[in-house]
């Protein structure tokens, strides 16, 4: 019994050696094979919604501007405590996770975009491209109102600032 199947695993070594590779060699030619182009357009990173940059738009929601001063290390320490306390059940900084990688957001949007993002995300699915796109990126997941203030949603933001 043990000489057929060490008889049977070598035959099937031998067999998967000789089908590997793709390479095929006609006449002194050799051949590789690639999978054809389909006509579907295949996402590319700069297509993703998560990693496209849009600095312009701001957004659904009561914020229509912010005024970006010097990094307040104190209000940024508030932030990273109210970002842990309602926001890493979906967002982690430095990997995606059920939502988007935070790392250097406030290089791709608008303060008022996440701070709006923030405070009103229903809206901001329902009426913000970007915003749906994002949904739709990351499997229909949305993002749940956490009912952030303005002024932590601000602490937010600044803590945000630091991930760059």
């Amino acid at each position: 019994m043990k000489k057929i199947t060490y008889l049977v695993s070598i035959a099937f070594s031998v067999l998967m050696i000789s089908c590997g590779g793709k390479e095929e060699k006609k006449d002194g030619f050799s051949m590789n094979r690639q999978k054809a182009e389909t006509s579907t357009k295949k996402e590319s990173s700069t297509d993703k919604a998560s990693t496209r940059i849009d600095l312009k738009s701001t957004g659904v929601g009561p914020i229509t501007s912010v005024d970006l001063e010097p990094l307040d290390q104190s209000l940024a320490d508030k932030g990273k405590a109210v970002f842990d306390a309602n926001c890493v059940a979906c967002h982690m900084i430095g990997r995606k996770f059920v939502g988007p990688d935070l790392t250097g957001v406030t290089a791709r949007r608008n303060p008022a975009w996440i701070m709006n993002m923030i405070l009103n995300p229903e809206k901001m699915i329902k009426e913000d491209q970007l915003a749906k796109d994002l949904f739709m990126e990351f499997n229909g997941a949305p993002m749940s109102n956490q009912n952030i203030s303005q002024e932590d949603a601000r602490a937010i933001l600044e803590y945000l600032r630091t991930t760059n």
